[in-house]
């Protein structure tokens, strides 16, 4: 079962600690975004695989993107 990571907010991608093929826990950060001058960590909705990365640091997204697919 595929389970999208979202933006939480509207921002910019700072970093991105995992990569495709990555173990993740549920609430792991998977990506840390910039948003209100702020550092704002988006975390796994539950533990998988990364599957696919939707964005790369810099990007600008809006609050609802696709990030990234659990699976």
């Amino acid at each position: 079962m595929s389970m999208e990571i979202t933006a939480p907010m509207p921002g910019k991608i700072a970093s991105i600690p995992v990569n495709v093929g990555s173990q993740v826990q549920e609430e792991e950060e998977v990506i840390i975004m910039d948003a209100m001058k702020m550092e704002i960590p988006v975390y796994a909705p539950g533990a998988g695989t990364i599957k696919e990365i939707k964005v790369k640091v810099g990007d600008s997204v809006n609050e609802g993107q696709v990030l990234a697919i659990l699976e």
